[in-house]
């Protein structure tokens, strides 16, 4: 079991690699339609975006968060 200590970087990871995928395999359909080889090139296409993706999103999740907590109130509206 991984230590709770790292929940964070293991919901990164999971997160960038979900996401990756969904991209990666909208934007192949896209360039390449339903062709033969579509799998393959999907999970090259995949594997290249998650390497990207999961430094992106360790980088970007702070000020994501500062972001959320300045458009954010603890009022609520009526």
């Amino acid at each position: 079991m991984i230590p709770k200590k790292y929940a964070p970087q293991l919901f990164a990871f999971i997160l960038s690699g979900q996401m990756s995928l969904v991209i990666s395999g909208v934007s192949t359909w896209r360039a390449i339609g339903w062709v033969g080889d579509f799998l393959s090139q999907w999970l090259g296409a995949w594997l290249m975006a998650w390497v990207i993706a999961f430094p992106a999103v360790l980088l970007l999740s702070a000020p994501a968060r500062i972001a959320v907590r300045i458009l954010t109130s603890e009022r609520q509206a009526s």
